[in-house]
């Protein structure tokens, strides 16, 4: 760990509440090897947001037209197709925003419209060929990469991962007090 990454670990560590966090039964072995899981995994989400940025800024793309793209890509492989409404759904934004990113991502020539094959009231959206084949080269090479990481793990570690990643997860969910909460207002 560098020195500015001993230096930010060190305050978060110190900025933590430790009324939220229970270290009781734990020894301080096993708390510093928590805090340096976290810090890691802090480590990790900073690297993947530079290279999402990277990888957008190399694209020319916003956050929202990744996701979508991702999005379309995928069920491409699927054998689905994807409608207007289809992606508003998956990337979770107005109708009228996806019918301004679909038309900004046509224009850059990252998407195409056509007729839907059984619903002549919509269009189906596709990724063409060259950015699927630029997203391959270089967003599906780093996903490359990280399988590759994962697959040299033997089952049991990759188990502890899956067990970690699931939990972690279902830890993040909004808790009810967040999603009833009302935004706080100047006065």
């Amino acid at each position: 760990m560098s020195r500015r990454s001993e230096t930010d670990a060190s305050a978060r560590r110190a900025s933590l509440d430790p009324t939220l966090v229970d270290t009781h039964g734990l020894s301080a072995s096993d708390t510093a090897q928590a805090f340096a899981v976290m810090e890691a995994l802090a480590v990790w989400q900073e690297s993947w947001r530079a290279l999402a940025k990277l990888s957008a800024r190399y694209m020319r793309l916003n956050e929202t037209d990744m996701r979508a793209i991702r999005m379309i890509m995928g069920a491409q492989r699927r054998g689905e197709t994807m409608t207007p409404k289809d992606i508003a759904r998956a990337v979770d934004i107005s109708p009228a925003s996806t019918t301004k990113l679909i038309d900004r991502l046509v224009a850059a020539g990252h998407l195409t419209r056509s007729a839907h094959p059984t619903d002549r009231r919509t269009t189906v959206i596709s990724v063409t060929e060259s950015t699927r084949r630029t997203a391959r080269d270089t967003i599906g090479r780093q996903h490359a990469r990280r399988f590759a990481v994962v697959a040299a793990m033997d089952p049991e570690e990759r188990d502890t991962l899956i067990r970690f990643f699931t939990d972690l997860a279902a830890a993040d969910r909004p808790q009810a007090e967040l999603l009833e909460a009302e935004s706080p207002t100047a006065t």
